[in-house]
């Protein structure tokens, strides 16, 4: 069986509604925390498919978070033997920048639920199963798109929302895989990171049940056709 590796950042940000299209693609699923005492000796290149998800840190956070530098090197390994990756959120932060992108903080938080804007190459690619659905935003953080990468997606307010390098390497900055997960409770108490957003926790939670079927809905279908693609 294919092996499929999960990198979490922080505990409460799993791999989520994504977890059904990866198996019934074939992976067995193992994880592993970057604060696990053997996180720094994994071998990032080994695992058939790796899925690295999100985290409220920057990836230029190196001084306070050592292992991201680690993480970083292994990652841009990994990427150049063209390795299937899937970076989500933070995840896509840290693909850019093993490709030598910048990563930077953005001009405003963006978070809560939206729809992308699909570039003529997003909607010709696994997104456009996203096209017209509102999807979970939940960053603060941008990057500039990495050199041999292929723009997918944007919002007004940032114009680098999802990236692919091939077809084996994608990276969304958003969250498809948030809609059905009693972990979004954990997200909503960043309330003050929330407000900076100019939104709240009612209007969060609303619309996680009310939109966050279909945006799961939707992202299964996405990773599913990028998953069949792989084989």
């Amino acid at each position: 069986m294919k092996r499929a590796l999960i990198i979490r950042h922080v505990p409460y940000e799993g791999v989520a509604g994504f977890r059904l299209p990866i198996e019934q693609a074939g992976y067995e699923i193992d994880r592993i925390d970057v604060v696990d005492p053997a996180f720094p000796k994994i071998d990032l290149v080994a695992p058939d498919l790796l899925i690295m998800m999100g985290g409220p840190l920057g990836v230029y956070e190196q001084a306070e978070f050592p292992w991201i530098a680690c993480q970083l090197k292994r990652l841009a390994r990994r990427l150049e033997a063209d390795r299937p990756t899937l970076g989500v959120c933070f995840g896509s932060q840290m693909m850019a920048a093993a490709l030598g992108a910048r990563v930077y903080p953005g001009p405003t938080k963006e978070v809560g639920f939206a729809p992308i804007a699909l570039t003529p190459t997003g909607a010709e690619s696994p997104l456009r199963h996203l096209a017209g659905v509102r999807v979970l935003h939940w960053h603060g953080d941008t990057f500039d798109l990495p050199e041999r990468c292929e723009h997918l997606a944007e919002t007004p307010r940032f114009t680098h929302q999802a990236f692919r390098r091939g077809r084996r390497q994608l990276a969304l900055q958003f969250h498809a895989e948030m809609g059905e997960d009693p972990r979004i409770e954990d997200w909503l108490q960043a309330e003050d990171y929330i407000a900076a957003a100019n939104t709240d926790v009612a209007t969060i939670r609303a619309d996680h049940a009310s939109a966050g079927p279909a945006a799961v809905a939707a992202g299964r279908a996405m990773i599913a056709e990028w998953l069949a693609a792989l084989a």
